[in-house]
């Protein structure tokens, strides 16, 4: 569980846009330093040495979250379809 980076603000999408401070790919969770999901890498965006991921949150306490570090928790599982 390394550290990915801070979360800068919260978007009018209701999105949390977060400035990475290492690697990460879009479908990764990220959680908070207690462990609490925070959201799923939607997108990576801006410049290459300087990126910015947009998150989907997980959470209702989206303004607090402001500011906070967020760590990785892994890759998304894959949905599991139905069968009839």
């Amino acid at each position: 569980m390394g550290e990915i980076g801070e979360v800068m603000h919260l978007a009018r999408s209701g999105r949390l846009i977060v400035k990475l401070s290492s690697e990460a790919r879009p479908g990764e969770i990220l959680v908070d330093a207690s462990g609490k999901r925070v959201g799923k890498i939607a997108e990576l965006i801006g410049p290459v040495k300087a990126p910015y991921a947009s998150v989907i949150p997980m959470t209702d306490r989206t303004a607090k979250l402001v500011g906070a570090k967020v760590f990785s928790a892994g890759m998304a599982k894959p949905a599991r379809r139905q069968r009839r």
